[in-house]
């Protein structure tokens, strides 16, 4: 089943160190960079997997990469497992159809027995290293790993390297309605602007307002200014009685920017106070850490002598 060389591929010797990328090395254990572990495999032996992420490729990012391939060769091999009748895709599915597109016989690949959740987890590394992943791609992922693994959201974040906010972050965006989702996953809003939506209460609300986003073509400031009417408008939160201080309602900006949830400040004469909203258990442990690290980095500044940077 293995080919003979880096001839039969089109892998350069030194693509064959090179390996694979630091992320994936570390999940796969150092011994996947020994020269020793790429084979060259038949492509047609190998077969898309079900656990890929990512829910489409694009048939032109396939063609450029295929023209890359037939000039240069693969320069990174993919990882795959074996199967009964050959082998199943872990990463590198953009590469491996281009391999075929480029009517190559054999592909360089690293040969390793995975779990669906090791495989699971090789894939979505591989995508967010090269940012391929749409937001919702990413969300449904996270997801899979929660539901089908049992992985909290601190030990997903462990695994791909992200913080746990940014895990929880995406996850919410599943809170979206369908025809949202789909707005978002044609890319004709971008994540910032359904990240904004969210802060409105009802499904109804956040269709509306995204069909208004598409008709007006606003930036996302300017859509969190819109979500902010609309629920004002709209009984969500109470009007004020007098003219909104600027600098309260640029403090209410910064935080409802820094900790991606709506944030509400009623200030009185003598005291006032700040309303953070959550929409799960998940959200407020979420907030909570934010609020304690900020916290925390604060009596770490304190400490420091004066004069110190």
């Amino acid at each position: 089943m293995e080919g003979t060389g880096p001839q039969w591929s089109g892998m350069p010797a030194d693509a064959r160190r090179r390996g694979l990328g630091r992320g994936l090395g570390a999940l796969l254990g150092r011994e996947a960079f020994d020269e020793g572990l790429i084979r060259d495999l038949p492509v047609h032996e190998i077969r898309p997997s079900r656990l890929q992420p990512r829910s489409e490729v694009s048939p032109e990012d396939v063609a450029e990469l295929a023209a890359s391939i037939a000039d240069r060769g693969v320069l990174q091999p993919i990882v795959v497992r074996p199967t009964d009748d050959g082998y199943e895709l872990v990463a590198g599915e953009r590469r491996w159809r281009a391999a075929l597109a480029a009517g190559l016989q054999v592909i360089p690949a690293v040969v390793r027995h995975l779990s669906d959740q090791e495989s699971l987890e090789v894939a979505l590394l591989e995508n967010l290293q090269r940012e391929d992943l749409r937001p919702l791609e990413k969300a449904r992922a996270y997801r899979r790993l929660h539901d089908e693994f049992g992985m909290t959201q601190e030990q997903i974040a462990a695994r791909l390297r992200k913080s746990q906010a940014a895990i929880a972050n995406t996850l919410r965006l599943l809170q979206l309605p369908g025809e949202v989702q789909e707005t978002l996953d044609k890319g004709r809003i971008t994540e910032g602007h359904a990240r904004a939506l969210l802060a409105l209460p009802t499904p109804q609300a956040m269709r509306d307002a995204c069909r208004e986003i598409e008709r007006r073509s606003l930036s996302v400031r300017q859509t969190e200014v819109l979500v902010r009417r609309w629920s004002i408008s709209r009984g969500i939160l109470r009007r004020p009685r007098h003219a909104v201080d600027p600098n309260v309602a640029a403090v209410e900006a910064e935080l409802s920017t820094g900790l991606q949830t709506k944030v509400a400040i009623q200030a009185g004469r003598r005291r006032g106070h700040i309303i953070i909203e959550f929409y799960s258990p998940a959200d407020l442990d979420r907030l909570v850490s934010l609020l304690l690290a900020a916290v925390r980095g604060s009596d770490q500044a304190s400490d420091l002598p004066p004069g110190t940077d």
